[in-house]
C-alpha cells in the first residue's frame, strides 16, 4: 500500500481530504493549541480537526493562517455542536464558527452527533453555498446514515471512534459501500491501551511505537486518522508511519483486539 504524508482520499464530491490530521478535543485554547497545530503543519499535516465544543476554533484559524501554508493546501473541519442543532441555529452556528475562525471557507463542517433531518437540509443549504466545501457527520451509525436517504447530498464523511480496540466494522461497511470516507476519532485510545502488550509486541517486531502501529492500522484499512497531542515530539512521530507497511498477518492479530 503506497502511502506518504500528503496521501489525500478523493470524497464522494470530488474534494481530496489528507489521510492523516490534527485532533485539538481537549486541547486548551490559546498559545496550546495555537502551538500544537502550527508545530503539526511545519510537520507536514495538512488536516486540521476542530470544533465549537473544543472551544479553541479561534486558535486553530490563528495557527493556519499564520503559517505560510497556502489556505488551498489546508483542511479545516470544524463541527456543529447538539445545541444548535435545527435549521435556523445550525445555519447561524455554522457563520459563528466560520467567524471564529476567520477563515473564507472550511473543507468539512460535520454534525458533531445524530440530529434531526432539519439539521441535515440546513447543512446540505450550507455546502450548497460553497462556504463549506463538504458535509458529513460524526457517531453516526449506519441506521443513522439510512435516515438520510431521501438527502439529494450523501454525507462525505462518518467522523466515528476506530482503533484496534474499537472497531464498529458493519458502519465501517456501510458506509464504504455508499462512498461515505470513515474518519477515526480517539485512533490512539486517548492513550489508554498504548501500553497493551499485544500491540507492543507487533510494533517491537517493526521497531516502531505502539502508537505508530495504530495509526498505520487504521492507514491500511483505508481510514482517515486524526491523533491528538500537543507534544511536538508525538506529533512528529505520529507523522512518522508512512516508511513502513504492517504485514497481512499482524493486520489480523491487531482486529482481533477487545
Amino acid at each position: 500500500m503506497s502511502l506518504r504524508l500528503d496521501s489525500r482520499v478523493r470524497l464522494n464530491n470530488g474534494v481530496e481530504m489528507p489521510v492523516l490530521g490534527l485532533g485539538v478535543w481537549q486541547v486548551p485554547a490559546g498559545p496550546t493549541t495555537q502551538k500544537a497545530v502550527r508545530c503539526a503543519l511545519e510537520t507536514g499535516y495538512r488536516l486540521v480537526d476542530t470544533a465549537k465544543l473544543y472551544a479553541n476554533e479561534a486558535d486553530v484559524g490563528i495557527a493556519v493562517r499564520e503559517s505560510g501554508v497556502p489556505r488551498e493546501d489546508v483542511f479545516v473541519t470544524t463541527k456543529l455542536w447538539t445545541s444548535d442543532f435545527g435549521y435556523k441555529r445550525a445555519i447561524r452556528a455554522f457563520e459563528e464558527s466560520l467567524a471564529r475562525l476567520k477563515l473564507e471557507f472550511v473543507d468539512l463542517y460535520l454534525i458533531h452527533w445524530p440530529a434531526s433531518t432539519d439539521t441535515w437540509d440546513a447543512m446540505v443549504d450550507l455546502y450548497r453555498t460553497g462556504k463549506c466545501r463538504s458535509i458529513g457527520v460524526s457517531n453516526y451509525t449506519a441506521r443513522h446514515i439510512e435516515g438520510l436517504k431521501e438527502s439529494a447530498v450523501v454525507p462525505a464523511v462518518n467522523q466515528i471512534e476506530f482503533s484496534p480496540f474499537v472497531h464498529p466494522w458493519e458502519d465501517f461497511e456501510f458506509c464504504t459501500q455508499r462512498g461515505i470516507v470513515v474518519e477515526a476519532y480517539s485512533p490512539l485510545t486517548r492513550g489508554t491501551r498504548l501500553r497493551d502488550l499485544r500491540v507492543r509486541a507487533v510494533a517491537a517486531k517493526y521497531g516502531r511505537s505502539a502508537a505508530q502501529i495504530m495509526l498505520r492500522w487504521g492507514l491500511q484499512h483505508g481510514l482517515v486518522v486524526i491523533p491528538k497531542s500537543v507534544q511536538p515530539d508525538h506529533i512528529r512521530e505520529n507523522a512518522t508511519v508512512f516508511d513502513f507497511e504492517i504485514a497481512n498477518d499482524d493486520i489480523l492479530t491487531l482486529d482481533g483486539l477487545r
